[in-house]
């Protein structure tokens, strides 16, 4: 996710801040990489 969602450094400051956009970026990554699983199954 870092070369992805540019995760070298924090965004925010603050821990939960920070810890809900690792948490929705994640999310994001992880549906987008469901999706590509999904069309290649097909």
């Amino acid at each position: 996710m870092k070369t992805v969602a540019g995760d070298r450094k924090l965004r925010y400051c603050g821990v939960e801040r920070n810890r809900f956009w690792m948490e929705m970026t994640a999310a994001s990554y992880n549906l987008v990489r469901l999706a590509k699983l999904t069309a290649v199954a097909a």
